[in-house]
């Protein structure tokens, strides 16, 4: 290996350390451990999403989350891997029998973090109605089709 080519790794890599603490977010709550990240990525797939409309109801095996599914088992249960890893689901052991329960937790959070900016929305919607009947009132108070204050002469 080049001391040339030694030196630019060693830079890029100086480059990629700063670059990662600089991205940290940092007075944003504890977003360090990923969870909301894997909560929000597990549920961005429609399968996973329809897997957990369907444990709500209840508990239920690999075997019984497949059935309304066209796909194999061996691709539900990567679904449910996912879904494990993100905290969204747990397994349990009853005999042979392994089904899949909710964890409402996960979602408990994420529905926190969107609750933040539903408020923050409501709050600019809510200034905007102002502003908008705000407006409404001026353009009701001035007269319609009379003249500005100006008058047009004929022949100029």
């Amino acid at each position: 290996m080049s001391p040339k080519y030694r030196a630019h790794r060693s830079l890029t890599r100086v480059q990629a350390m700063h670059n990662l603490k600089v991205m940290q977010p940092s007075g944003y709550g504890n977003l360090s451990d990923g969870r909301l990240d894997a909560t929000f990525a597990a549920l961005a797939d429609p399968t996973r999403r329809a897997i957990l409309a369907r444990l709500a109801s209840g508990e239920a095996s690999v075997r019984e989350l497949t059935e309304p599914f066209d796909m194999s088992q061996a691709a539900v249960s990567k679904h449910l891997k996912v879904l494990e890893r993100a905290g969204l689901i747990s397994r349990a052991r009853e005999a042979q029998r392994r089904p899949r329960r909710l964890e409402a937790a996960p979602l408990a959070e994420a529905n926190e973090w969107l609750e933040r900016y539903r408020q923050f929305w409501e709050d600019s919607y809510g200034r905007l109605d102002a502003l908008l009947a705000e407006m409404k009132q001026t353009t009701t108070k001035r007269p319609r089709g009379g003249s500005r204050g100006t008058t047009k002469r004929k022949g100029r």
